[in-house]
């Protein structure tokens, strides 16, 4: 499959951009592409029968387009598919498109879609359900930054649908292929009945898997899709051929990470989400079980910069002097080899984007320079309200040294724990937090960054973050764009401090040895996947 366009040189450098490694790979002996590998070839396949699959938290919701987290997106991509998607190079590529032209000013993009696809009502995907779900995806995803300030979506026959922009931009057809608050394709009716407050009502989509049962704070449940459409051509990345293997898919919510274990080793749960890390070796030393480790992205502690002690620039300075962030990495991980240092807004893999500018500020532990600017604001023992999820042990664990190192510097943190839905409502209560810790997932381009994002979080509203923001997303070249962001992340270390980076890590899953194709890219891909009997 190809994105085809009328400047051929305009394509040329969308891909160069957009070239960079991809795959997880680790240090550890195995990761998710390492054991695809080895098992590549093998004569195992049967197909049939269920998966279970125990989650360390409940999703929010699975409305792709309106959830930042990562059970959101690894559960709902199941059965909501997108016009793009990424390869395993982080190339944006056909799905239920089946070309892209683009227009020789790049403002103008033709989207020739797949004839025949299917929702799980039955009813054929036409470009009226895609531009209702694209719209709706302007307004509620966070990503789409400035590129998209006022797009239109058209739909010009049954098969067709144009995208025009205010103004062009090299990242256009990325952001739409992001995982993240996927731009997913439902039924137009579906799209129209969706709510404000609540969302869509009824989850329907093209994908391989379809929804038949959520059953609060005990399981959702996935059935195969008899009449799935797939795309031609070897998976690779999320796309490629996808097919539901087995018949039934459990998501059982278990939030307690030894019952997770103790299910993988008595064969109740096939896969398990957030396996504790100081458990790595375990894994690793039952025949009956392996470890699953994927690249993820970085761990964060974000600043409330509306309101209370973080809204001053200087106390979100000075607690970034004083973090030792290889004690508090240690502290979540346990092992140095699940997690690395690095001051990159931008994860290491997206090679094309990688800066570092601002570095020097990453890492200082220099609590005598915290102190100093404590006491050039005046501060006098304010609550600091620091809140963190039992949900993810390595956050808690985390969060936990942070209020360690931040009261040893005069700072009074109050630790507030809360399971992960709450922690992510409460994200957007000015009153209720000073600082959160979380993880930022993989993404391509700067502009879909939520530690620059002006929603996310109570949002960034720096005018000077804000412009450049938009002009990087507005720019025609990669190279133009490249010199905004180094100047947008060293301002942002030395003069905002919207968050501060704490490294990056892999996530680990366990999986039983019955479990045959379960792979990992940009979060866990269970079309493939085969219970061995």
């Amino acid at each position: 499959m190809k994105i085809l366009g009328k400047n051929k040189l305009y394509i040329i450098m969308l891909f160069a951009l957009m070239l960079v490694l991809g795959g997880c790979s680790s240090d550890s002996p195995e990761t998710s592409e390492e054991k695809n590998d080895t098992k590549a070839g093998e004569e195992t396949k049967k197909g049939g029968g269920e998966l279970r699959v125990a989650l360390s938290a409940q999703p929010p919701t699975l409305d792709q387009p309106t959830s930042t987290s990562t059970s959101t997106r690894d559960i709902a991509r199941l059965m909501f598919e997108t016009l793009l998607t990424t390869n395993s190079k982080f190339q944006p590529v056909p799905m239920l498109a089946e070309s892209v032209d683009v227009s020789d000013d790049s403002k103008s993009y033709t989207f020739n879609l797949r004839k025949g696809v299917k929702f799980h009502n039955g009813k054929e995907m036409t470009s009226d359900d895609v531009v209702a779900s694209m719209n709706r995806w302007l307004e509620k995803s966070s990503i789409t930054g400035s590129i998209f300030t006022d797009a239109t979506f058209e739909a010009k026959d049954d098969y067709t649908v144009t995208l025009e922009l205010a103004k062009p931009s090299a990242l256009a057809l990325d952001t739409m292929a992001s995982a993240k608050m996927a731009a997913a394709i439902m039924p137009k009716e579906i799209v129209e009945a969706a709510t404000a407050e609540a969302g869509v009502s009824e989850y329907i989509g093209t994908g391989p898997f379809e929804i038949v049962e959520w059953k609060t704070d005990q399981y959702i449940h996935f059935t195969k899709y008899d009449d799935y459409q797939a795309v031609e051509g070897e998976a690779d990345g999320l796309s490629g051929n996808k097919e539901a293997l087995i018949d039934d898919l459990y998501f059982d919510f278990v939030g307690d990470a030894a019952t997770r274990l103790a299910g993988l080793q008595t064969g109740e749960y096939d896969i398990a989400y957030a396996m504790q890390y100081d458990g790595y070796n375990r894994l690793l030393e039952d025949s009956d079980m392996n470890p699953v480790l994927e690249k993820v992205g970085e761990v964060v502690l974000v600043y409330n910069k509306v309101q209370g002690p973080a809204s001053n620039v200087k106390m979100r300075q000075a607690i970034n002097a004083s973090l030792d962030v290889n004690e508090i990495m240690f502290g979540g991980f346990t092992n140095e080899d699940i997690y690395w240092l690095d001051s990159g807004y931008m994860t290491r893999d997206i090679e094309n984007w990688r800066s570092e500018a601002g570095s020097e500020f990453y890492n200082e532990n220099d609590p005598e320079k915290a102190k100093k600017l404590l006491k050039e604001i005046g501060y006098n023992n304010e609550e600091f309200k620091l809140m963190t999820t039992r949900d993810y042990p390595h956050l808690y664990n985390a969060a936990v040294v942070i209020q360690d190192q931040l009261t040893k510097i005069g700072v009074n943190v109050k630790l507030e724990v809360f399971d992960w839905p709450t922690l992510s409502e409460k994200q957007n209560k000015p009153g209720d937090w000073d600082a959160f810790i979380t993880t930022f997932g993989t993404v391509t381009t700067p502009t879909q960054l939520l530690a620059v994002s002006p929603t996310y979080g109570l949002g960034v509203q720096d005018d000077t973050i804000l412009d450049l923001a938009e002009k990087i997303g507005t720019s025609s070249t990669h190279e133009e764009a490249k010199q905004l962001w180094d100047e947008l992340q060293g301002y942002a270390w030395e003069k905002h401090m919207p968050i501060s980076i704490l490294g990056g890590f892999n996530t680990l899953y366990g999986e039983t040895s019955k479990v045959k194709g379960f792979n990992t890219f940009q979060g866990a891909v269970f079309w493939n996947v085969e219970i061995e009997e």
